[in-house]
């Protein structure tokens, strides 16, 4: 039996994320995941590709925002309000893709240049900012994400990560991969299969496996690079260049997911591509 053992968010892009029991699952992913990003003077999205200093900088939930703090130095936070008050509408760019976000404060974006030693700031996307997915990919014409890179979730097994540890000479956590959703029971790989499955009354769809980059090799404890897991994984999970580990779904409604929730494949993929 497959069952869901953990569920990740990430509520500012590329900074640490957080590990919850359940979690609510809006119209655009996970609640509070990825509504704030950090951005350039040329409002171009922030990530630990460039950056990988960003891996330093832990969220938590609180009542009233997002707490951040640097994970070596505990006493340099701040707190993020979930309801910012509007400074400015801007247009942010994430990949191909344009969208609306609101700035925040000067203090805000200060903090964050010092932290990370990189002029930026943050920005947030309202409500009525609607980021479509790629068309080629929806389930739906009203499929939309936050600031992920393309889709609202993330989702991989355990016996994946267990069967690349296996490959390595040190084993990786999965934090090295940045999943919302984990799950246990089914072979190495499940994921890549699971084109419709459901879990409690919500329809998932996996749409698009996906190619993995030099974040994966990023300790997100220490922020220092490595050449694993890219370098084991090129070796039997490549094709066209690409390296593939987890898969990218998209769901019919929202509702609410717990840890310990089963998960039902209703349909299977044929004819997987990429066929890795």
């Amino acid at each position: 039996m497959l069952k869901i053992s953990q569920l990740f968010i990430y509520p500012v892009k590329s900074l640490g994320g957080i590990s919850v029991a359940y979690a609510q699952l809006t119209g655009r992913g996970l609640l509070h995941d990825r509504r704030w990003m950090l951005v350039d003077e040329n409002n171009l999205f922030l990530t630990q590709r460039e950056y990988p200093q960003m891996a330093l900088l832990q969220t938590a939930i609180s009542e009233t925002g997002i707490q951040i703090f640097h994970k070596q130095q505990p006493d340099k936070k701040i707190l993020i309000p979930f309801h910012p008050v509007i400074k400015e509408k801007i247009t942010v760019q994430v990949w191909d893709d344009t969208c609306e976000a609101v700035t925040m404060s000067s203090e805000t974006n200060e903090w964050f240049s010092t932290q990370l030693q990189i002029p930026c700031r943050l920005v947030y996307m309202p409500d009525d900012s609607l980021r479509k997915v790629d068309s080629n990919y929806a389930v739906h014409n009203t499929d939309i994400t936050g600031f992920s890179d393309g889709y609202p979730l993330l989702m991989i097994g355990q016996a994946s990560l267990d069967e690349l540890n296996r490959r390595l000479t040190e084993p990786l956590p999965m934090n090295r991969f940045r999943p919302n959703i984990v799950f246990t029971g089914g072979k190495p790989h499940e994921e890549d299969e699971m084109e419709n499955f459901i879990t409690g009354d919500i329809n998932f769809y996996g749409v698009k496996l996906c190619a993995r980059c030099m974040v994966t090799t990023t300790n997100q404890d220490t922020g220092e690079r490595g050449k694993e897991p890219l370098k084991t994984l090129s070796a039997y999970r490549m094709k066209n260049n690409n390296v593939y580990f987890g898969q990218n779904a998209l769901y019919n409604k929202p509702g609410r997911l717990s840890v310990g929730d089963a998960i039902s494949i209703l349909r299977r993929k044929q004819g997987l591509e990429p066929d890795v």
